[in-house]
């Protein structure tokens, strides 16, 4: 969608290799803003050491200063994130570091040491499995996403934040359950990927056949002032409903609607359910989709 956008919005002809690279480009953004936020928490868990490490080198420490929990530091979950040898390659090409965090490792530290889940989290010598992933889902779900500061801060190096937190809140999440299993180098599927590029195609090549078909549900209204959005999220709905045929159109109208209430204007997912759904009953009786059902008979 972010990249049909931009197809859509530039001046003059996009050819087919400007689109995929255009989309191999967002999806490196995204990729960025992910390792990123991995790295920061990492760091994060971390600084139990560099806390305990200062505390101790005071001129006059106090036994609190010399008796610094690091339990965190070890936390398993954290190392196994480390050291998967995708995540270490990833950073050694992105350089996350490289990103001036300022004080903002410290603070949210400094933040989660006062809490009770931190605390409890301490308290108890043994490692846990299930508050191993705790712990490090608080961080960054109760820590960082709320402050409204570390957002901006976020937003100020990722100017596309808006439009992916929801998917890298999902990914971070997941990543957070089933450490072992993350990819970092190959950030989308091949199987998703290669969706991705057919749909930007379809769309971009059957642009005059979907918008024909749109016009003729505008009730003789301007396709011209329909918001641009509205018809890149139809276009692609069509294309759905045409040439890929393993996606039920329900499936597809949910979708584009949920993304239409997210992105467009207010009133835009009731237009684009209506639209959709107008089309989708005249192919259906004109046999002009070929769906796959996978139900068991």
């Amino acid at each position: 969608m972010q990249t049909l956008y931009t197809c859509f919005t530039r001046e003059g002809d996009i050819t087919k290799e400007e689109a995929l690279r255009t989309l191999d480009k967002h999806l490196d953004q995204s990729r960025q803003l992910f390792v990123f936020l991995i790295h920061f928490l990492t760091e994060v868990s971390r600084y139990a050491e560099i806390d305990s490490r200062q505390r101790a080198s005071k001129h006059l420490p106090t036994k609190e200063d010399l008796n610094v929990n690091t339990k965190l530091a070890g936390n398993n979950v954290l190392w196994q994130i480390l050291e998967n040898s995708s995540y270490i390659a990833v950073t050694k090409e992105i350089k996350p570091e490289l990103i001036d965090t300022g004080d903002w490792i410290k603070k949210t530290y400094s933040e989660l040491v006062e809490t009770d889940v931190y605390k409890q989290y301490i308290s108890r010598p043994l490692r846990e499995k299930k508050e191993e992933k705790d712990i490090l889902e608080f961080i960054f779900t109760d820590l960082m996403l709320p402050n409204d500061d570390f957002i901006s801060f976020i937003e100020e190096n990722f100017v596309h934040w808006d439009d992916d937190c929801e998917m890298i809140n999902v990914l971070m999440l997941s990543l957070i359950q089933k450490p072992a299993s993350g990819e970092f180098q190959h950030f989308v599927t091949a199987e998703k990927m290669k969706f991705a590029k057919d749909l930007l195609i379809s769309v971009i090549e059957k642009e005059e056949v979907c918008t024909s078909y749109i016009k003729g549900k505008l009730q003789n209204w301007d396709p011209e002032r329909t918001a641009v959005l509205d018809m890149i999220l139809m276009r692609m709905g069509i294309c759905e409903f045409l040439f890929f045929e393993t996606i039920p159109p329900k499936v597809t109208i949910n979708e584009y609607i949920d993304l239409a209430k997210d992105y467009s204007t207010p009133q835009s997912g009731h237009f684009v359910n209506g639209i959709l759904d107008s089309i989708h009953k005249d192919l259906a009786s004109q046999n002009k989709l070929h769906k796959i059902s996978f139900k068991k008979s």
